[in-house]
């Protein structure tokens, strides 16, 4: 078996085991506790209480972070015409049709999000295997299938993310680096956790947001209060 390294060891001591924090006194923690030589990510994990195996209890959104994640974000564009034209002077980073769907059928993914229109998505559905698992196919819930594109791309390089639960019902989502601010961090998550929330599938009973983890990305996980952050 592994084992972890000294400095890992180090900070680990430093979060005593059962503890929860409150979110501010969480966040500085983790950024004083991170040590690696680059800018580490700031991610949240979350256990909701829903039925992961029932597919009317999946939830899945998208949030825009006030000051977005603090990663390059490239952006495909499915669209043509005066759409495509829209696309470019929004920032997309590429844009096509038939030509973007062959390349990545050939095995090229360096992109982070993917935006079409309406009228192309029965060609993007073919992409459905490859796009699907890894959270990139457009969506009309979230604001990936749309003919405003220029408004998508222009949210999505400012800082809306995407979020879908994974098989074992939770949630999780990078809400900055270690070199934002405590208030940064706080007011990115906030945002998230607030349309989580408006997130709740209708037949989910129970406590919803059940554990909420933060940590970065050679860190340590440090439990949060859900009601402090729920309490709107």
């Amino acid at each position: 078996m592994a084992k972890s390294g000294k400095k890992h060891r180090a900070i680990v001591s430093q979060v005593p085991k059962g503890k929860v924090f409150l979110v501010k006194d969480a966040l500085e923690k983790l950024k004083n506790l991170a040590y690696a030589k680059f800018d580490e990510s700031i991610d949240v994990d979350i256990a909701l209480g829903i039925d992961a195996a029932k597919g009317e209890q999946t939830v899945r959104n998208s949030v825009l972070l006030p000051h977005g994640t603090g990663k390059r974000v490239r952006i495909v564009v499915f669209a043509k015409g005066d759409f495509a034209e829209q696309a470019k002077a929004a920032g997309a980073d590429f844009i096509g049709t038939t030509d973007l769907i062959e390349k990545i059928q050939g095995g090229w993914l360096d992109f982070e999000a993917v935006v079409a229109t309406p009228d192309l998505m029965n060609s993007v559905g073919q992409l459905a295997k490859i796009l699907g698992p890894k959270g990139l196919l457009p969506n009309k819930k979230d604001g990936t299938v749309t003919f405003d594109v220029a408004k998508e791309v222009a949210d999505i390089k400012k800082g809306r993310v995407r979020f879908k639960n994974d098989k074992q019902g939770l949630i999780h989502l990078s809400i900055g680096k270690k070199s934002f601010s405590v208030q940064q961090l706080h007011e990115n998550l906030a945002a998230f956790i607030k349309v989580l929330c408006q997130s709740k599938p209708a037949t989910a009973k129970g406590k919803f947001v059940k554990k909420i983890y933060v940590t970065s990305t050679m860190g340590v996980g440090i439990a949060l209060n859900p009601e402090e952050l729920t309490a709107f």
